[in-house]
Formats: C-alpha cells, sequence, structure tokens
C-alpha cells in the first residue's frame, strides 16, 4: 500500500515560479498529503526548474512529490514517483526504471479492468475520473463512483477520484471509497488556498 491518502493537490499551469511556490506553500500548510507537479503549459527548462524548486518544500512538510508523465524528471530530481495516463508510457517499463522504492501511480479513466491491468503491472495507486463535470478536461469520459467501491473490494492498492471535485462533491467520492482526492482549480483559484485545503483535508478526518 502506498502512501497516497487524503488531499491530492495538482500544481496549476502557472508560468511564474514564485506565485507557483507561494501558492504550493499554502497548500501545504493546509494539509495536502500529496503533491502532483504538473505544467502542461511550460516547456522543459522551466518543468525542471519549477519540480527542482518544488521538491525540497515537499520535503519540508513530509508530503510526497509526484512529476505528471515524465519518468525522466522523476528520476533526475530524485523525486517521490510518477503518475502516468494511457499514453504516457508502459507501466512495466516505468517500474522497472522506477525500481521498487518509487510511486507509480496510472490513469483509468472509467475503466476497471485498466485498474485490475494496472495494479498487476506494478502501480501503487490508480486514479478514476472524470467523476464530476471538469472544466480542466470537459470531453473526459464519466467515471461513476461505483469503481471506488468496486475497487476497494477487489483491488489492493489506493484510488484517486479525480475531475469536477469541489468541497460539495467530494464527499460523495470518498463516501463511495475513494482514498483521496485530486484537485487543480478548487484549491489553487481559491481566494484562500491554505483555508481552502484545510476544508478540503478535514473530509478525510471523519
Amino acid at each position: 500500500m502506498s502512501v497516497i491518502k487524503g488531499l491530492y493537490a495538482i500544481t496549476p499551469d502557472e508560468q511564474d515560479t514564485d506565485v507557483l511556490l507561494a501558492k504550493v506553500e499554502a497548500a501545504l500548510q493546509g494539509g495536502i498529503g500529496v503533491l502532483q507537479y504538473r505544467n502542461k503549459l511550460a516547456n522543459h527548462k522551466l518543468q525542471t526548474q519549477q519540480a527542482r524548486a518544488l521538491l525540497p518544500l515537499c520535503r519540508q512538510y513530509q508530503v510526497p512529490f509526484i512529476i505528471n508523465d515524465s519518468i525522466k524528471l522523476c528520476l533526475t530530481l530524485d523525486a517521490d514517483g510518477v503518475h502516468l495516463g494511457a499514453d504516457d508510457g508502459n507501466l512495466t517499463e516505468a517500474r522497472a526504471r522506477l525500481g521498487s522504492n518509487k510511486i507509480l501511480g496510472a490513469s483509468c479513466y472509467n475503466r476497471f479492468d485498466l485498474a485490475v491491468s494496472a495494479q498487476q503491472l506494478g502501480a501503487d495507486y490508480v486514479a478514476f475520473g472524470a467523476c464530476f463535470a471538469s472544466s480542466t478536461k470537459p470531453n473526459a469520459p464519466v467515471a461513476g463512483l461505483h469503481l471506488f467501491t468496486q475497487a476497494k473490494a477487489e483491488l489492493n492498492v489506493p484510488t484517486v477520484a479525480i475531475g469536477g471535485i469541489t468541497l460539495k462533491n467530494a464527499p460523495l467520492a470518498i463516501a463511495a471509497g475513494a482514498n483521496s482526492v485530486a484537485i487543480i482549480n478548487a484549491i489553487f483559484n481559491a481566494d484562500d488556498v491554505k483555508l481552502t485545503s484545510q476544508q478540503f483535508s478535514k473530509l478525510f478526518q471523519s
């Protein structure tokens, strides 16, 4: 079982590294359980710079630091793990490159069969989504909350709910069996990032 649980924050597409660091530190102060670095608008140089700057912050708060898509960047920085989508690489190869001490996460969209396969190929956690309407990925397939109930009964790895997660609907995913909820906009677009992170984190304490 990996250490994936609670509030799983995914960084926004922020070009200003200082702004990004300030937002992430506020989220860390608010009690996020995991941070994934993801910036679709940044070039490789900026991605490397930002990820390198974020890593010590995560170490300071003892929060796992996951790199989206790039096994190479994860290994270069000695980050805690990598998250892969269906088109981001072979899980067997990824596990071999990462070794046994890194966290490997896999997006399984709305397909339970992909989650079963991911677990067999060495994934430490699986993500289902979009669970709710998502502005980040408006055309994403809908993932029913029953997937988390089924995973809790049939899988031995944690599950992450992603897509359109808000303070209002997050409890539905948690009640269905999700170990974690992954959020970008609801945290990092909030007027008070720390307070919003605290509010989400408290959902896992009941």
